[in-house]
C-alpha cells in the first residue's frame, strides 16, 4: 500500500507504574478509560502494536498493562510512545464532533464557495480548539477558532469547511510598506 492508512492519536505513556510493568497514559479519548476498547494501538510509525488492557483510571492517568511487558524497565523503555488506532477502528463522530484526522486536508473556502486554501492542522492550546489554514498564495498557516462564528459549514463528505476570515486589524498591518513608524528612540 503507497498511502498510510489515516491514524488517529488517543494517547501517550507517560510513565512506568509500579514494579510490574504498569504503565500510566495520558488519555485523550472522550471517557478516559476507552482508550482499551480500540482494539491494538499503533506506534507513530505503524512498526509497532501493543495490547493495552486498562488497570484503572486516576487523576494522573491511566494505569493500563501492556501486553508483553511485564517489568519496570521494560514499561520506562515505553515512556513517551504515541499511541494511535486507525481511523476505520474508530466509531462515527456524533453530531457536531470531528476527529482531527478527518478535518486535515480538507479544502477551505469562503461564503461565496471560492477556494482559499486547505487545514492544515487542528491546535487546542487551552482556551479552544483552533484550525490551521494553509492560504493559497501566502507563504504562513494562519489560526483561526474553530467556531460556529469562523467556520458555519464543516461537509466532512464533500471535503470542505467554510470559513469567515477575521478583517485585519491596524496592529496586523503595521511595518508594511507604506507605513511609518511613529515611534521615537528615547
Amino acid at each position: 500500500m503507497s498511502e498510510k492508512a489515516p491514524r488517529v492519536l488517543l494517547g501517550r505513556i507517560t510513565t512506568a507504574h509500579g514494579i510490574r510493568g504498569d504503565v500510566v497514559i495520558e488519555s485523550y479519548t472522550a471517557a478516559p478509560g476507552d482508550i482499551g476498547a480500540y482494539g491494538p494501538l499503533q506506534s507513530e510509525d505503524g512498526a509497532k502494536r501493543f495490547d493495552v488492557k486498562v488497570v484503572r483510571v486516576t487523576p494522573r492517568g491511566v494505569i493500563a498493562r501492556v501486553a508483553g511487558v511485564s517489568d519496570r524497565n521494560a514499561a520506562e523503555a515505553l515512556r513517551g510512545t504515541s499511541l494511535y488506532a486507525l481511523r476505520a477502528d474508530l466509531p462515527e463522530a456524533e453530531e457536531g464532533e470531528y476527529y482531527h484526522a478527518d478535518l486535515v486536508g480538507l479544502r477551505v473556502e469562503d461564503a461565496d464557495g471560492k477556494r482559499i486554501g486547505t487545514v492544515a492542522g487542528v491546535h487546542n492550546y487551552g482556551a479552544g480548539d483552533l484550525l490551521e489554514l494553509r492560504l493559497d498564495g501566502v507563504p504562513v498557516t494562519e489560526l483561526i477558532p474553530f467556531t460556529d462564528a469562523f467556520v458555519p459549514v464543516v461537509d466532512i463528505a464533500a471535503g470542505r469547511v467554510v470559513v469567515a476570515l477575521p478583517e485585519a486589524t491596524a496592529d496586523e498591518n503595521e511595518g508594511q510598506e507604506g507605513d511609518e513608524d511613529e515611534s521615537k528612540p528615547l
